[in-house]
């Protein structure tokens, strides 16, 4: 699985020799999909200018740290939340030092410091310099910050020595950098998950529906199968393609939404309702196409089944994720929500004009029984990693699956 494809991908070049290494690995992420930027220092335009690495991104490259074309002249902060993972290649000894110490005072620090997303770095520099006892002090502190040390490699070096420090080369770096997105919180296990609007036919032409355009439901089904699972996407109409190592099943009515739900839920452990199903079909169904009349029209409405609760409701349940979208008390509607469901987790979001539906980006605040946990505005694709890691957390507390593995009747056969 490639899961580079769409990820924005935050470039930090540093002050090394192996900052020429660095135009090519722009050219392999994007080759893969990403989208990248890149962030240079004032050393790194010693070695390698602003201008090559912008014709391979495709995008500005930035250095200053107080831009006045940026969001509010804070370039380091836009950028900070434009990113899923910043990795530094290369990092130069003083750039880690500077990165220990919490240091803002470029524009590729700052950044550093202000992004809540996955941080990288590429070790690169003379062998005597990676073996210094401050140099591996200071990668020690950066993973215990969690900070992924990817290399160095050993091998010739521009000094004419030969040892480690080398960086790794790009198809290496790339190639790691597609491992921190396959995290494996959820390997072995069943996702299904239901996206999309759900339609209800009135005549051959019209139909009730709403506004769910399926984006946030297709996040979380792909960022599913990034952590390993194997996941089962139920889909109303969208107009968005199937994430890749997923399983697509098309439907158009929640009574279809229902019954594809039904007949795959006994082999699932995790089920995630994020489809926006329509709450209501007419009674009846034109055969041919109501023609228009002054005198108006009457549509008596019936009402539609309720998968979520039908599957927290089942003599043995797998863990279910439910959402609520609403428009007002979103606290007290989705706490409703969660008790009368007998959800084990909620999802609530306010929907409105440019709000949940039909935008690419979205705020969630999760509950649980004993919790919640707040997911500021970002990206639904950010967003939806963000929700399915806290759904592993809370999945591995329900079931203790770091000691006993829930399995159904067809695995222990």
């Amino acid at each position: 699985m490639n899961t580079l494809s769409g990820k924005h991908i935050l470039l930090g070049v540093t002050g090394g020799i192996a900052a020429y290494k660095s135009a090519e690995l722009v050219r392999r992420l994007r080759e893969q999909g990403a989208e990248v930027r890149v962030v240079m220092t004032a050393a790194a335009r010693e070695f390698i200018t602003p201008l090559t690495l912008q014709a391979l991104s495709g995008q500005p490259v930035h250095s200053d740290l107080l831009d006045p074309r940026a969001e509010a002249a804070m370039g380091h902060i836009e950028l900070a939340r434009w990113a899923d993972v910043l990795l530094v290649a290369p990092a130069t000894a003083d750039f880690i030092a500077r990165l220990v110490q919490g240091r803002a005072d470029d524009l590729l620090a700052a950044v550093c410091l202000a992004c809540e997303a996955s941080l990288a770095v590429a070790p690169a520099m003379n062998r005597a310099m990676w073996q210094q006892p401050a140099t591996q002090d200071n990668l020690e502190t950066l993973r215990a910050r969690r900070v992924h040390v990817l290399g160095p490699a050993t091998g010739s070096q521009a000094c004419g020595e030969t040892g480690p420090g080398r960086m790794l080369e790009p198809e290496e770096l790339a190639r790691q950098l597609d491992g921190l997105f396959q995290g494996g919180a959820l390997a072995g296990r069943r996702v299904l998950v239901s996206a999309g609007p759900t339609r209800e036919a009135i005549d051959p032409v019209r139909y009730i529906s709403n506004r769910s355009s399926g984006k946030m439901g297709y996040a979380v089904a792909r960022a599913a199968a990034e952590a390993g699972a194997r996941v089962t996407l139920v889909t109303g109409p969208v107009a968005l393609a199937l994430p890749e190592q997923v399983n697509g099943i098309q439907v158009e009515t929640a009574e279809q939404m229902h019954a594809a739900v039904m007949e795959h839920i006994a082999d699932t452990d995790i089920f995630i309702a994020a489809a926006a199903v329509t709450d209501y079909r007419p009674q009846s169904v034109a055969g041919q196409k109501i023609k228009k009349s002054t005198a108006g029209m009457t549509l008596a409405l019936e009402s539609n089944p309720d998968i979520l609760a039908t599957v927290a409701a089942l003599p043995e349940p797998p863990f279910t994720l439910g959402f609520a979208a609403e428009t007002d008390s979103l606290e007290a509607n989705a706490r409703n929500k969660l008790r009368a469901k007998s959800l084990d987790m909620i999802a609530a979001n306010v929907v409105g004009p440019g709000q949940g539906f039909e935008v690419d980006d979205n705020a969630l605040q999760v509950f649980w029984d004993g919790g919640e946990r707040q997911l500021g505005r970002t990206r639904k694709t950010r967003l939806a990693r963000q929700l399915v890691a806290l759904l592993a957390e809370r999945y591995q507390a329900k079931y203790n699956t770091d000691s006993v593995i829930k399995l159904h009747a067809k695995d222990s056969a």
